[in-house]
């Protein structure tokens, strides 16, 4: 990274650049009320490979019908996998959904632990979704890696690493913990609207001078 680099100042700077835009949808969930863990886990199962576009609208339009495990329960596959259209492999989720919430009646009585082994022990729940999950639900010290994030620190040269999981790794070692949630908080919309895939906005972003531009070859 940069020698002037500085996380907290660069962490600021974004916070007021991504004012604008809508925030990410899990942490837009949990402001409209559906803040416990199997509605944050569930929100997630959804959001995955799915614009926060579809998965906020899909996320209430299932919320409207179950939003505990028992109720999702009453509920068949298929008629699950229809209040999931529009999300990409909706039968899947529904199975996934259907097998997170038979496990939670079964086993913890309807409220799912706020805990990172056991949620990742669910088919379908990989650390991503689990620390998005309890970073927003419970606000536990938790850093939660999309594309955005993955993009973002690496483009900032604040990481090199392939692979998501490799950043993620990085992240808790560099990161202090007061900032883990605000990660994905912040950089999954910086990177969706302003660090973008192509041709980010360079010429106005509020970070240029700490960023290493790693990877940029055009840019607006």
């Amino acid at each position: 990274m940069k020698p002037n680099f500085d996380l907290t100042l660069v962490l600021s700077r974004v916070e007021e650049a991504i004012r604008p835009y809508p925030k990410a949808a899990m942490f837009d969930l949990y402001e409209r009320g559906y803040n416990t863990v199997f509605e944050q886990l569930i929100s997630c199962i959804i959001s995955i490979r799915t614009l926060d576009e579809t998965t906020i609208p899909v996320s209430l339009r299932l919320f409207d019908v179950a939003r505990t495990p028992e109720q999702l329960l009453k509920l068949a596959p298929a008629a699950l996998a229809q209040l999931l259209y529009g999300t990409q492999y909706p039968e899947q989720k529904a199975y996934t959904m259907l097998g997170i919430a038979k496990r939670a009646v079964e086993e913890f009585g309807g409220q799912i632990p706020a805990d990172f082994e056991t949620l990742t022990s669910f088919k379908g729940v990989g650390p991503k979704c689990a620390n998005l999950t309890l970073g927003v639900a419970t606000g536990q010290a938790a850093i939660s890696v999309d594309i955005h994030v993955h993009r973002v620190t690496n483009r900032w040269g604040y990481v090199r690493t392939g692979q998501p999981e490799q950043t993620l790794k990085v992240l808790e070692k560099q990161v202090p913990v007061a900032q883990w949630i605000d990660i994905n908080r912040l950089l999954m919309p910086f990177g969706k609207h302003i660090c973008t895939g192509t041709l980010p906005r360079c010429s106005t972003c509020p970070v240029l001078e700490y960023c290493e531009q790693v990877g940029v070859t055009k840019h607006r």
